[in-house]
């Protein structure tokens, strides 16, 4: 199911292209340790046109495509290490993931020009909503911090627990 991005514009989609532009010139662009060759070789690409001419599904349908997730991982148990198989949705998780954290620092820096604050909604439904997701739906955040946050801590570690995890349903509109 599609996420609904409240506030989707051609301006937050420039806003976003410029953000990821800055994370790659700063080498700060988080690369799955899941991805192949053809992942690194292909990501930034198939991110920056998901983000130009599409949506986090067409981003996960392009990831698919080009075959940029290794087949494997390497994990350690108890027993040693052992070779797992990568899930059929490690395309999906990514690039909901990643395009959602790019909208939300979009949207923090639109919130910021606008001096208008952002809330915290369910940008797609849930059948089984974390706990701690709900508590934060309508809850107003700073977009300064949430920028700021996002910026620095890639993937799931930000300070602000937003987005709280992968295949977090929890966005930001103003």
């Amino acid at each position: 199911m599609n996420f609904k991005f409240d506030n989707l514009t051609a301006q937050t989609r420039v806003l976003m292209m410029s953000e990821i532009k800055s994370d790659i010139q700063n080498k700060q662009l988080y690369y799955s340790k899941r991805f192949c060759e053809a992942g690194h070789r292909h990501y930034a690409d198939l991110l920056l046109e998901s983000i130009e001419n599409g949506n986090e599904q067409s981003l996960a349908a392009a990831l698919k495509e080009k075959k940029c997730f290794a087949d494997t991982e390497t994990r350690t148990t108890k027993k040693g290490v052992i070779y797992s198989k990568i899930p059929e949705t490690a395309s999906q998780t990514l690039a909901e993931s990643e395009f959602n954290r790019f909208y939300m620092r979009a949207l923090a820096l639109q919130a910021i020009q606008t001096k208008k604050p952002l809330t915290i909604y369910r940008a797609r439904a849930s059948e089984n909503p974390r706990p701690e997701s709900e508590l934060l739906i309508g809850k107003q955040i700073d977009p300064v911090a949430l920028l700021d946050d996002l910026r620095k801590n890639v993937w799931f570690d930000t300070l602000l627990g937003l987005p709280p995890g992968p295949n977090s349903d929890l966005s930001v509109k103003i």
